[in-house]
């Protein structure tokens, strides 16, 4: 038996949750068990790592820990959405080529051709299918920590730069060197 809803505020709510929910695509890339020592024994915890994004051009990270699987994972994705990152993308790559670092792991990601695909592994990956990048070349160097490869991932995607933004040296070419004066001139005064 299904209930039938005729007040206008729950259906208002809960169509506004309905929208919310497909704002972001949520993707889970890591779930670990972590424990502390206490005087009985060991007290475990999950600790999640979680993207979203809404596939043009926003993307948020969160890491969280729970009691249990569920509790990490919305803690996660409440820490993601207050950390959403915009990204500049450029006929469906990205506008330049990038390195970030950060503790041991470093990423590198390079714009790629049309057609050529996310080519990048593991975490990576995980976090550029939900910018709304479909063409990347990316390699990932140093740690596999995956919470460290994807703080890094967004640090690199933070630090792209739309291409109306750079800057170019119509000035400089313009401008002629100042005349330097020899030291023969300079000795013989």
């Amino acid at each position: 038996m299904q209930l039938e809803r005729t007040d206008w505020s729950f259906n208002m709510a809960y169509e506004k949750h309905i929208e919310e929910a497909k704002e972001f695509e949520e993707v889970v890339i890591n779930i670990d068990r972590v424990s502390r020592v206490v005087k009985g024994g060991r007290r475990f915890r999950f600790k999640a790592l979680v993207v979203i994004g809404d596939g043009k051009k926003r993307v948020g990270i969160g890491v969280s820990k729970g009691a249990d699987v569920q509790a990490a994972i919305a803690k996660a994705t409440a820490v993601a959405k207050k950390s959403i990152v915009e990204i500049p993308i450029y006929n469906n790559t990205i506008p330049h080529e990038v390195t970030a670092k950060l503790g041991g792991a470093k990423v590198l990601m390079m714009p790629a051709a049309p057609g050529t695909g996310i080519i990048a592994g593991g975490t990576v990956r995980s976090i550029l299918n939900v910018t709304g990048i479909s063409n990347v070349l990316s390699k990932s160097l140093g740690s596999s920590n995956k919470v460290n490869t994807a703080y890094a991932t967004i640090e690199a995607l933070t630090t792209l730069r739309a291409k109306r933004d750079w800057t170019t040296t119509e000035e400089s070419t313009n401008k002629k060197p100042a005349a330097k004066k020899s030291k023969v001139t300079q000795e013989t005064k």
